[in-house]
Parts: structure tokens; sequence; C-alpha cells
């Protein structure tokens, strides 16, 4: 089982070498989404209470990063299926959740590279910075690939339920997207009309955005009520990203088990 994971970890690897403009968009993205959101949007946000926008904003965007990885997940399993390529692995003597796992290993790297080179983008063109220490940054990343994984793995039970990379794209990217910005990715939830607040802070999205600020030191204000997902951060971020993966693995492979060729 390892062994196959890593070799299969290694086939989208190899992937990089025929298209290395994959790799060069996880390095030109983060400063993209860093000026378009910290300095365009930035220039016309406060914070209450005060605090630098900033330092507020990027653990919303490490997490928004993390969470799409759902979309490339899903286009990219569908595609192994309508190309044909899972139905050959099915026929090799391979571990049967080998073939998600290696694969969804190495979308998960490259994606903490990506991530890697958004906090140093961070570092050096914003106000951001951790400030709570080794253990408490490496938590916080910790919080955000755990939260990445899960993601990954919703959107390959995704690609494996529907019937094109382009139904598998859209049903993904039309309600996710959204719920990266139904959170308190951009702004608390505190301004936010009484009805849409309570899903905003039960949102998975906004219980991992406000643990790695708590983990990383950065402003994260809070209203005097708060739910009790934002109360206790780290522990609802930890329990919505296992939730998710105890539901979404197993039903993965058995879905990989039970899909017909197309």
């Amino acid at each position: 089982m390892i062994a196959d994971t890593w070799v299969l970890a290694g086939r989208s690897f190899s992937r990089l070498r025929r298209e290395p403009g994959e790799l060069i968009g996880f390095l030109v993205f983060p400063v993209i989404m860093i000026v378009l959101f910290a300095y365009v949007f930035g220039s016309a946000i406060s914070l209450p209470g005060g605090g630098d926008y900033s330092a507020f904003l990027m653990p919303g965007i490490f997490m928004q990063t993390m969470a799409l990885t759902a979309v490339q997940a899903a286009t990219r399993t569908n595609t192994d299926m309508t190309q044909g390529i899972i139905d050959r692995f099915r026929s090799m003597p391979i571990a049967r959740a080998a073939v998600l796992t290696g694969t969804n290993l190495a979308e998960l790297l490259l994606r903490l590279l990506g991530l890697a080179a958004m906090a140093l983008c961070a570092l050096l063109l914003t106000h951001w910075a951790p400030h709570r220490g080794v253990l408490a940054t490496a938590a916080g990343f910790g919080l955000l690939g755990l939260f990445g994984l899960a993601m990954i793995w919703v959107g390959t039970c995704i690609g494996l339920a529907v019937a094109s990379p382009t139904i598998a794209d859209q049903a993904t990217f039309t309600w996710l997207f959204p719920m990266t910005f139904l959170a308190n990715t951009f702004v608390p939830t505190q301004g936010l009309p009484f009805w849409l607040r309570p899903l905003a802070d039960w949102n998975p999205m906004s219980a991992t955005v406000a643990a790695v600020r708590a983990l990383f030191g950065n402003p994260s204000p809070a209203a005097a009520h708060a739910a009790w997902p934002l109360l206790h951060p780290v522990a609802t971020s930890l329990a919505w990203s296992l939730g998710l993966l105890a539901v979404f693995v197993p039903l993965s492979v058995w879905r990989y088990r039970k899909a017909a060729p197309r």
C-alpha cells in the first residue's frame, strides 16, 4: 500500500516536467491574490477595534487557497476517469486505495508548496507575520494542510460521481467559492445580517481561519457574543477536517471501486 502510494504520487510529480506552467502558476498566483486583496480591497476596509487589515486577511487567503484545492481534485480525478487511466489502474495488481491516496498526496504536497510561496510573499509584501513562536506557527500551517487534505477528498468524491471534467468543475466551484466568502475570510462575521451570520459562524472555513489567526497571533476581532465555533476555533477546525475525512475517504474509495468505465 505504501509503496504503491508513493509510486502513484511520483506519477503526478512527473507531470510537472511536461507541464512546467502549472508549477509557475503556483508561484505567481500568490502574488496576484496578495496584491488584489491586501492592497486593492484592503485600502477600503478597516477592522472593528483597529488592527492591520493585511495581517487579518492573510490567514483567510491561506484558507481559501487550500479550500479551492477541491476544484482541482475534482477535475483531475474525473479527467483520469474519462480518459481511462483509472480503469487501467484498476486492472493492475496494486492496492485499490493507493490510486486515490497517491494522487491526493501529490496534490496536497503541491498545494503546500503554493502555500509556502504565498506565505513568503505575504512576509515580503505585507505587514503579516506570525507572532506566537515556531510551534504555534507550525500548528497553524498544519491545520491548513489538514483542511486542504479534507477538501481534496471532497473534490475527489465529486469527481468520481459526475460525468465530465466540466461538470466536475462546476459541481465543485459553484458552491465552494461562495462559501469561502460566506465566512470570516475577508471581514468579521459580526457585520453580517442576523439571518446569515449563523451560517457563517458555523462554516468550517470560519473555524479554520479563526484558528489560524489565533495560532499566528494575527488580529481577530470577535463580537461580545461569538458563536461556539469561534470561541473554540482550533478544536472546531480539527473536528470539521477529521469529520470530512472520515466521510469522504471511504466514500471516495467505495465510488472508485464501483465506478463503471466511461
